[in-house]
């Protein structure tokens, strides 16, 4: 469910894109559907997720950008800019406290090895910087149409594909209650 949430505004951007073939509108409807989303997400948890703030932000940066200038390179450039802001942050968790990024978010519900996470960490950075660099190939090769097909389906279904490589990935690396830790593994004080 949380994940046809997080969809809402770009299959509501795509099927606005597909009824009128105007970016522009699309892009204006994007900015209040990203907002709903958010409502919902904040109604039902009562938090709401620092992914969504920074996607909120540059979509009415960006988007409205889009809209005022009449310009779609803007909402063209967004999900790059998105993608490369996380490669940034997750990079930036290697320096920036004593865990990678993924091990913060994803601890609580699994255990890994040190040596794992950093690994899985370095998998999300290259995800992010490759996603950004595959959106900037289909905005300037392919037509428009096919840049708003591939920011739903094509972004979606690389996605889900990395996720369940990643969890194939890590059901060889979980360590089990049972299983001893190597010196090489146990955490740094």
């Amino acid at each position: 469910m949380k994940l046809l949430l997080d969809f809402f505004p770009i299959a509501i951007f795509f099927g606005v894109y597909h009824y009128t073939k105007d970016m522009i509108l699309a892009t204006a409807v994007l900015i209040p559907a990203t907002i709903i989303q958010i409502a919902i997400s904040w109604f039902k948890t009562r938090k709401i997720e620092k992914m969504h703030v920074v996607t909120l932000v540059l979509i009415i940066v960006m988007g409205g950008a889009t809209v005022l200038l009449q310009d779609k390179s803007f909402i063209q450039w967004k999900p790059t800019v998105v993608n490369w802001l996380f490669a940034g942050a997750f990079l930036g968790s290697y320096v920036i406290g004593k865990k990678p990024l993924i091990q913060r978010m994803m601890e609580s519900q699994i255990s890994l090895p040190v040596v794992q996470w950093n690994i899985l960490n370095a998998y999300w950075i290259i995800f992010f910087l490759a996603m950004g660099a595959i959106n900037i190939a289909v905005f300037t090769f392919y037509s428009e149409e096919t840049w708003v097909n591939f920011k739903l389906f094509g972004m979606l279904g690389l996605t889900l594909a990395f996720i369940i490589i990643q969890g194939i990935w890590l059901t060889r690396h979980i360590k089990t209650d049972d299983q001893p830790v190597s010196e090489e593994n146990k955490e740094l004080p």
